[in-house]
């Protein structure tokens, strides 16, 4: 990666965060999501303790699915009273907070401006709440004549959305299960290392004023399905996945170090972006070429590791993200570090909440707060859709002496994925289990499996498991034994979908 060396005014510096949790008493006094966002940016400009939104060339909104906006970031900008340069409201995305943080940093360092605000927020629980009660929101009219925003089904196959494996919760257990057997690990051991990790992101959060579920819970609370945490896909239970009803807001705004002198910034609020990397996976999930790593998230996170040294233990705080367990189980791995991690500064999309696409912006603040509290280098990764889009971002109490623009790690990503196979829809003969989810139902009971298979001729396809057939399910749910490798035999039901049975 080529480096320049930068003046004053061209490094960039974090200045200011700003965040609010809005939990109204009456739902028609909920905060819409542009209110959320003013406030938020109000805040960090009080937190930089200069005026600063009026200098804004640079805003970043966040993509947010509560509500409807035509530009929302135009009409941000107007309620700032500001017309920067630079005014994006970009996709679907969880890394993308990180994205547009880095983004930000590379305008100021290139002079393209001199302050850069980065911002997201959702009112999903208030959204919610009043879809369900029949009140009507005096909010900016929902924008009905907008499109809504591409997510999981768009990009999949027919097969994968047929048997409902479009989503996020049940998406990421192939992943889950996939990694396990890479690890040799029982199912058994898998579910407590994701008990034991999720239980430290809770312990955050229990001390985290922002957050929403402010409880520390035990490992075996979050593992074990009960009346309150009820099982969603295999393995996963309701406190193993991101919880979106919430309102929140955060912000952050960026300077030059040269400006935020001149505006009277107090020099240990000052925390500067050292550097980072991005690189993705193709969105259809089932084009990949396995499950047990994805190949984009060690290459940024080895990127990230080779700025301060080459080693995950050179972090003193990290924010690994957090939707579902295996993505920062696979994360601590490539990092280096143990299973007593310390994974999270600000709570987990589980339990400080998972504001969509934003939850990264309040790690960001958070990771900014330990920065000032005395912790010197700080790791921020986030990632968006099924283990698709991965950005990291080192952040420091120190100054860089240069900062990259080359942030694309792709090459080094794609150099370590190998041919994926051929996806059929129709397949028979047997078939060798690659990952294996089961989708329950909001009684707890399974609708049905789902294997992802490779056949006799190596092509991969989908399978459905009828919850009828308990002597297959109960292989497959097996704690002590992986579900990866199993041999069973294809059949094409009446309604043209292939289906497993254990041999």
């Amino acid at each position: 990666m080529t480096a320049a060396a930068l003046p004053p005014d061209r490094i960039p510096v974090i200045v200011g965060v700003g965040e609010i949790v809005d939990r109204p008493k009456d739902i028609a006094e909920g905060l819409e999501p542009l209110a959320l966002l003013e406030q938020a940016i109000r805040r960090a400009e009080n937190d930089a303790g200069a005026r600063l939104i009026q200098h804004t060339g640079s805003l970043d909104v966040v993509n947010f699915l509560s509500w409807r906006y035509r530009d929302p970031e135009q009409l941000l900008a107007q309620r700032l009273g500001v017309n920067p340069a630079h005014c994006y409201y970009g996709p679907v995305g969880g890394e993308s907070p990180i994205r547009y943080l880095h983004e930000a940093a590379l305008r100021i360092a290139r002079g393209e401006c001199e302050v850069a605000v980065v911002c997201g927020a959702e009112a999903q629980s208030t959204a919610t709440k009043a879809e369900r009660a029949g009140v009507t929101l005096p909010w900016t009219p929902f924008a009905h004549d907008v499109e809504e925003p591409k997510r999981g089904a768009a990009f999949q196959k027919p097969l994968a959305v047929k048997l409902g494996v479009f989503r996020p919760v049940s998406v990421y257990p192939f992943y889950e299960v996939a990694s396990a057997a890479k690890w040799g690990q029982t199912p058994r051991r898998a579910l407590a290392e994701s008990g034991e990790l999720w239980s430290r992101f809770s312990a955050v959060a229990a001390y985290n004023p922002n957050a929403w579920l402010k409880r520390h819970f035990a490992p075996d609370e979050i593992t074990t399905p009960s009346a309150d945490n009820r099982p969603i896909a295999w393995p996963y239970t309701k406190l193993m996945v991101a919880n979106p009803m919430v309102n929140m807001g955060a912000a952050l705004i960026l300077t030059s170090l040269a400006k935020a002198r001149a505006a009277g910034v107090a020099e240990n609020r000052m925390i500067y972006p050292l550097g980072g990397a991005s690189a993705e996976d193709p969105r259809d999930y089932l084009t990949r070429d396995q499950f047990a790593e994805s190949h984009p998230q060690n290459a940024v996170l080895q990127a990230a590791m080779n700025l301060v040294g080459g080693t995950g233990t050179a972090f003193d705080v990290i924010e690994l993200y957090s939707c579902f367990p295996c993505v920062p189980k696979m994360a601590r791995r490539t990092l280096g570090l143990g299973p007593d991690v310390e994974p999270t500064v600000t709570g987990g999309l589980t339990f400080f909440g998972a504001p969509l696409n934003t939850y990264m912006t309040h790690a960001a603040c958070a990771m900014v707060r330990r920065l000032r509290g005395g912790a010197r280098r700080g790791l921020l990764y986030g990632q968006g859709g099924f283990v698709t889009k991965h950005h990291a971002l080192v952040i420091s109490r120190e100054q860089p002496s240069s900062l990259s623009q080359d942030v694309s790690v792709q090459a080094e990503a794609d150099r370590h994925r190998s041919a994926a196979p051929d996806f059929v829809g129709e397949a028979a003969g047997n078939g060798k289990v690659e990952s294996f989810t089961a989708l329950y139902d909001r009684n707890g009971d399974i609708e049905h499996g789902v294997v992802m298979l490779r056949t006799e001729q190596d092509t991969r396809t989908l399978a459905r498991v009828p919850p009828q057939d308990q002597t297959t399910l109960t292989r497959l749910m097996d704690l002590d034994r992986t579900p990866v490798g199993a041999l069973g035999s294809i059949t094409m039901a009446a309604d043209g979908v292939p289906e497993w049975r254990v041999s």
